[in-house]
């Protein structure tokens, strides 16, 4: 009876074939998917940079200049040039009717009345309109006067003579009230150069810093 010979199992690569090198490792932002692919992780989100603050140079910024005791008890509107004539157009007009009215054509207390315009129209107009107010004030007390001026004898005429008249007569109320808003407006504008050349030496300031 034959016995076949058995040969050990050999382990390990055959003899004619050279060892194959190992396979190179996976690069850390590479890994394997369960299907045997690569797949790339996600790459980090960078983080948002802030850009810095611009650093600020030469002094501290101008502070603008304290209103007026009397400007900062009253509202503190813009009027243009043509605001400020209908505003106090109408206010002295109404002032007019009023007076005629309830204190029986008192030009006095029409006089009185018309400085406190004088102030308020000189307050609120704007800076680039600041020379309309002097003229404004005198055409205003003109029209206002019309209905407490004296009629006379009655007619266009009479009315007319009366209105002279009270221009005449009522001419000191008149001169106080133009100089009162010359003399604010006067104040504003060299309130305005100040502030002008103060900013302007401040931005001097900072171009050398």
């Amino acid at each position: 009876m034959e016995q076949h010979s058995t040969r050990p199992a050999q382990y390990g690569p055959p003899r004619d074939r050279p060892p194959q090198p190992p396979l190179p490792p996976l690069p850390p932002q590479a890994g394997r998917t369960p299907g045997g692919g690569v797949a790339r992780s996600a790459r980090p989100a960078r983080p948002a940079q802030r850009r810095p603050a611009p650093a600020l140079r030469g002094s501290a910024p101008v502070p603008r200049p304290a209103p007026s005791p009397v400007a900062r008890w009253l509202p503190n509107p813009r009027l243009t040039g043509l605001g400020g004539g209908l505003f106090c157009g109408l206010v002295m007009l109404t002032l007019g009717f009023l007076v005629a009215l309830l204190f029986g054509m008192s030009q006095t207390l029409y006089g009185v009345l018309f400085l406190p315009v004088c102030v308020l129209t000189a307050l609120w107009v704007r800076e680039g309109d600041l020379l309309t107010a002097p003229v404004v004030v005198p055409i205003s007390f003109a029209l206002g006067l019309a209905p407490v001026a004296d009629e006379g004898d009655g007619g266009i005429g009479g009315r007319l003579m009366g209105l002279v008249t009270g221009l005449a007569t009522q001419a000191g109320w008149l001169y106080g009230g133009t100089l009162i808003a010359c003399a604010i407006v006067l104040g504003r504008r060299m309130r305005m150069i100040r502030t002008i050349n103060r900013r302007a030496a401040a931005a001097r300031s900072r171009a050398q810093a």
